[in-house]
């Protein structure tokens, strides 16, 4: 980076901020604090919403896995229409109705206070450590463009958040949101033509896409009824309907951007436009990452994307095993892209023998290439295991630092940290609203609104610091946009039956639900460490065990009840 680009990124970053607190400046009541002033128009809270799930892993893991594994990741994203037209037509009316500061709120409405605190507490658990990632992922840009150790950079992503956020209060997230998602569009839309730009001139749109899908990487769609492949069109389109409908619909930091609507219609018109868009955008940076891969078999790759796996192997050429490994790839790629020149002017020649045989000579190439990266990562977990060569998180930074111009490179750079501090806001915001309203101010009933406030900024900031503390071991998980998702599946399953219960089995009581809760999530405990399922099928897993656990102990309740009254008459 040079002084253009750190002029840019600094100035984005430090310009949002600012404002975002110049904005709010006069938030000094616990209601406006916590909701905003309740005037917030469809399209800001759609784009609120849109910004509060699209944290920077998203715009810098995501690429990555495009890269990796192609586009089937999308599958995912199958169930966010679904989830958000449930959430619109039934779960937002409630929450309406009965004007709640949090979601949990209801619970307590609904069953009794117990439950309240265990539905807070789930969300505390999962989002607190969440947190963690949505700060590891810029720390990684920081990391890599400015040579800053990561710890540093951890923590001082962390700090800078955590500032606004406990000046401005909700408002402060949502009046800043949009300024940062225009930010993140023009930073991707700028990469994505850049890359187009850069592809070889001979390579028309019909030949990208012709190698791409001839090396697997447009499947975007698995009808596979397997329960042991991570993404299909059924995992994604059942349990990733149960993962959205509960992240949408129970996580407090979802729930906050859009109960702070001007009215039902101004917050279901937010949501509507998260269920048409969200698919197309994720798709959009999956492509990226696919145009990425066509990109580098052109040009010649890093062994390894990772700059501290590259700078150890430059570092210790006196490893022979090492070197190896570098020469052979290298050989590899150059064989690859010769074949694949040579595929390419048969298929222009009109040669379809010679194209199909030069191609599958590529793809052999290719494949043992990504042998060759296997072994050098495998030696080098015996050499330094401290270093992780998780490629996927660090495809599009390298890209961006070696193949995009300067200017470019500072613009990129502050939309990963727009989307950091966008995400990372909201979440920090729903996290000390839950703790003081749901669990403070419930065991201390009589606090003032004053107290409240100060009480709030103050479970703010801790949490800030909790996800600071998660972050420093965050380079423990796998690839980050999966880590996080991962982590969201073993929870939100059973957040999303205590509302399900209490909206539409009204038979069952908060003993029944409290009691199935608990069981249910030890149950997805225990699957998640002795099964190799998935991870999109335990939220509908922990959400129905907790709903037939309900059934069945509010039938042993009742009927031990009715035994009693027997008994006494």
């Amino acid at each position: 980076m040079n002084s253009l680009d750190l002029f840019i990124l600094i100035g984005t970053m430090i310009g949002i901020s600012v404002y975002g607190i110049w904005q709010t400046r006069n938030r000094d009541d616990l209601d406006t604090y916590l909701r905003g002033k309740g005037q917030t128009p469809w399209f800001a809270i759609g784009l609120s919403v849109m910004a509060t799930q699209a944290s920077a892993i998203t715009f810098l893991s995501t690429p990555g896995q495009g890269y990796l594994g192609g586009l089937s990741f999308v599958q995912i994203y199958f169930g966010v229409p679904i989830a958000l037209i449930i959430i619109a037509v039934f779960f937002l009316p409630i929450f309406s109705k009965l004007n709640v500061y949090t979601a949990y709120e209801y619970l307590e409405k609904r069953f009794d206070s117990k439950t309240r605190l265990l539905g807070a507490a789930l969300f505390l658990l999962q989002r607190g450590l969440g947190a963690g990632l949505t700060i590891y992922a810029p720390a990684i840009v920081l990391t890599t463009v400015i040579g800053w150790p990561l710890n540093v950079t951890i923590i001082s992503c962390g700090l800078l958040v955590i500032l606004y956020t406990v000046l401005g209060g909700s408002d402060a997230v949502t009046v800043t949101q949009k300024y940062q998602m225009a930010i993140i569009f023009a930073g991707m839309v700028s990469a994505g033509y850049l890359l187009i730009a850069k592809l070889p001139t001979d390579l028309n749109l019909f030949d990208t896409f012709k190698l791409a899908g001839g090396f697997h990487k447009l499947n975007a769609v698995n009808f596979s009824t397997s329960v042991h492949e991570r993404y299909t069109f059924w995992s994604g389109l059942i349990g990733g309907t149960f993962l959205m409908l509960s992240y949408f619909g129970t996580d407090q930091s979802q729930v906050q951007r859009y109960i702070s609507g001007h009215s039902l219609r101004e917050s279901r018109l937010g949501l509507m436009f998260n269920a048409v868009c969200k698919i197309p955008m994720q798709f959009a940076i999956l492509l990226l990452g696919v145009l990425m891969f066509v990109f580098y078999q052109f040009e010649q790759p890093p062994l390894f994307f990772n700059s501290a796996s590259s700078d150890y192997i430059e570092q210790h050429k006196d490893n022979p095993q090492l070197a190896a490994y570098q020469r052979d790839f290298n050989v590899t790629h150059a064989n690859t892209k010769q074949q694949l020149q040579n595929w390419l002017a048969a298929r222009h020649k009109g040669d379809d023998a010679a194209a199909k045989s030069a191609f599958s000579s590529a793809l052999v190439s290719q494949g043992e290439g990504e042998k060759l990266r296997v072994l050098a990562a495998q030696e080098l977990g015996r050499k330094a295991p401290e270093i992780k060569a998780n490629d996927a998180d660090y495809v599009f930074i390298t890209f961006i630092l070696h193949e995009l111009p300067h200017g470019v490179i500072g613009l990129l750079m502050a939309a990963f940290f727009a989307a950091a501090l966008s995400s990372k806001a909201a979440e920090l915001n729903a996290l000390g609203t839950s703790t003081s309203m749901d669990i403070y101010r419930l065991i201390r009933r009589g606090t003032s609104d004053h107290d409240t406030l100060n009480i709030t900024k103050a479970f703010t900031a801790l949490w800030g610091f909790v996800a600071i503390g998660f972050a420093l071991c965050a380079h423990l998980a796998e690839n980050l946009i999966q880590a996080v998702n991962i982590l969201g599946s073993i929870f939100y399953g059973v957040m999303l039956a205590l509302f399900l219960v209490a909206f539409f089995i009204k038979r069952v009581g908060g003993t029944a639900i409290f009691w199935a809760a608990l069981t249910a999530q030890t149950l997805v405990f225990f699957l998640y460490f002795n099964l190799t399922i998935s991870y999109l099928w335990y939220p509908l897993i922990g959400c129905a065990a907790c709903v037939l656990f309900s059934l069945i102990l509010q039938a042993a309740l009742s009927k031990n009840r009715d035994s009693i009254k027997e008994v006494t008459s």
